[in-house]
């Protein structure tokens, strides 16, 4: 399976960005600053947005699926167990992946919005899509459902899970690194090599970096290994 950008551009007036490269199998990182068109280019890669130019090639892709910052935006059914059903998966499972047994008959509205985020993100998990795209799937989780989170989306590395997130501290083991720059995104590689070359990288793996030290990967686990060899 391959998902490739060839020559990708957004324009809004002034505002532009652009893409271009090549999505495997496995975890892609992307970060960058606020207005780098994060967003934008999620919704392009989803097939729910169409650039200004450029094309868009899915090689061996049947199934996609978007998860959208705000986890409201996906609701379509009155009660959970609907909503379940509405990805094609067995509503139960999704109740007890989420942490939510019992309470197919609740209306999705009636949950906070971090608890309706872990059930859309137990419902993505729980079906084989070839590609899926995450914009800031950990906002509205508090610490320790940012780490069950960012823990099922390294799961799910044998698909291509494209993570667009402003996240500094819980993020998935990550397989290749991109960074938006300007409006541009960039490759800066696999992981670990590319973590040097981490513009936006959050100031734990800077303070690694600065002390020369590359963690293995980007998980928690990873970066307190690093920082346990900082002070040793």
């Amino acid at each position: 399976m391959k998902l490739i950008l060839d020559r990708i551009r957004v324009e809004r007036g002034e505002w532009h960005c652009s893409a271009e490269g090549t999505f495997l199998p496995g975890i892609h990182l992307i970060t960058g600053r606020v207005g780098s068109g994060k967003t934008t280019l999620a919704g392009i890669m989803a097939g729910v947005m169409d650039p200004s130019s450029g094309e868009i090639l899915r090689e061996g892709i049947s199934s996609c699926m978007l998860c959208q910052q705000y986890p409201e935006y996906h609701v379509t059914g009155s009660t959970l167990a609907k909503e379940a059903e509405s990805y094609g998966i067995v509503a139960k499972n999704a109740l007890e992946t989420a942490g939510l047994p019992g309470r197919g008959d609740d209306d999705p509205f009636s949950l906070s919005r971090g608890e309706l985020r872990r059930f859309q993100i137990a419902c993505l998990s729980l079906r084989d899509w070839d590609l899926i795209v995450f914009d800031e799937p950990f906002s509205a989780l508090d610490c320790q459902g940012k780490q069950k989170e960012s823990q099922r989306i390294s799961a799910l590395s044998s698909r291509i899970v494209v993570v667009f997130t402003h996240e500094q501290r819980y993020l998935p083991k990550t397989d290749y690194l991109w960074e938006m720059r300007e409006g541009v995104l960039n490759y800066l590689g696999t992981v670990p090599e590319a973590i040097p070359f981490w513009d936006t990288a959050p100031v734990h793996v800077r303070m690694l970096l600065e002390n020369g030290i590359i963690p293995a990967n980007l998980t928690e686990e990873d970066i307190r290994e690093g920082l346990c060899r900082m002070r040793g």
